[in-house]
């Protein structure tokens, strides 16, 4: 509980939102588990070996939010040309059940499974990590399998750097108000993907202070009926297709409510009503807010 707004924002991001040192030590571990699986079962000397792994996604960016359920593990194994050539380069789907294949013998973890373009190790802690098995073109890019048997031509190095930049261009404030825009979306039926809305919150400002409040509001108003934004890696275009007319009637009124409700939590916390402006704000962001007292 908090008695000001400030202490109110402070307290979510640091106790509710950001993840913990804890958490992230249990990241690592768990990381470092599977990629000694890995290790194990595609050595250097088989025609599929295993080269190097990063963490992607939201963990990858520094971006996520508790609660942490999900570990997404980009790794490149090189694959022998003529077996590529032969087998695997136009058909994604067997390379991915090759690598479930081989990965069940060798994990001991029981159940492995597949998610589209990954290979799902489950955990009984919740904390699943999902393998990307990837192959790097001479480009320096990386082709992960697309669900449909097919490739798809992706750099989560160049996202992490991009977004990076756009962090430090703002102070390091920015990945803070992609999180509390995390849980905004949460909060009112996550019809934005996680990436998209990323993207989203790094395209809009040219500065940003440290007022989380009105750096929100600024989020809410400039991406109203702005939904579209490129994919800074240049692979995916518009990152806003995926939404129907339904979807982005529904955002943007979601938007729209937002701002407006942050225009009546703004006058309420000028005039000294924190009571009231925490109140408005735990609507905004979710349940997870703290309450005033």
């Amino acid at each position: 509980m908090a008695t000001t707004v400030v202490g109110a924002f402070n307290e979510f991001n640091d106790d509710r939102v950001k993840p913990s040192t804890a958490t992230w030590a249990k990241v690592y571990e768990r990381r470092d588990a599977v990629v000694n699986v890995i290790r194990a079962a595609f050595p250097s000397s088989n025609d599929i070996s295993y080269q190097s792994h990063r963490i992607i996604g939201s963990l990858g960016r520094k971006t996520a939010c508790n609660p942490v359920d999900d570990i997404d593990l980009m790794v490149h194994l090189s694959v022998d040309q003529e077996l590529w050539d032969r087998k695997y380069r136009y058909n994604s789907s067997d390379f991915l059940y090759r690598i479930r294949k081989v990965l069940n013998e060798y994990s001991p973890v029981r159940k492995i499974g597949s998610r589209g373009q990954a290979v799902r190790f489950f955990y009984a802690d919740g904390l699943s990590v999902d393998v990307a098995p990837v192959e790097k073109y001479d480009s320096g890019n990386y082709a992960i399998p697309d669900g449909s048997g097919n490739w798809l031509t992706t750099n989560p190095v160049t996202h992490e750097t991009y977004l990076d930049k756009c962090n430090g261009a703002l102070d390091g404030d920015l990945k803070r108000i992609i999180r509390f825009a995390k849980r905004w979306n949460k909060a009112h039926s996550s019809r934005l993907t996680s990436f998209h809305l990323e993207m989203m919150v790094a395209r809009t400002y040219a500065t940003m202070g440290n007022n989380s409040r009105t750096a929100l509001r600024l989020f809410f108003d400039y991406n109203l009926y702005n939904l579209s934004v490129d994919d800074p890696a240049g692979f995916s275009g518009d990152l806003s297709t995926y939404l129907n007319q339904a979807g982005r009637t529904a955002v943007n009124e979601s938007l729209r409510s937002a701002r407006n409700r942050v225009d009546l939590a703004l006058d309420a916390e000028n005039r000294g009503d924190h009571r009231e402006a925490i109140r408005l704000w735990r609507i905004i962001l979710g349940n997870d807010f703290p309450t005033y007292g």
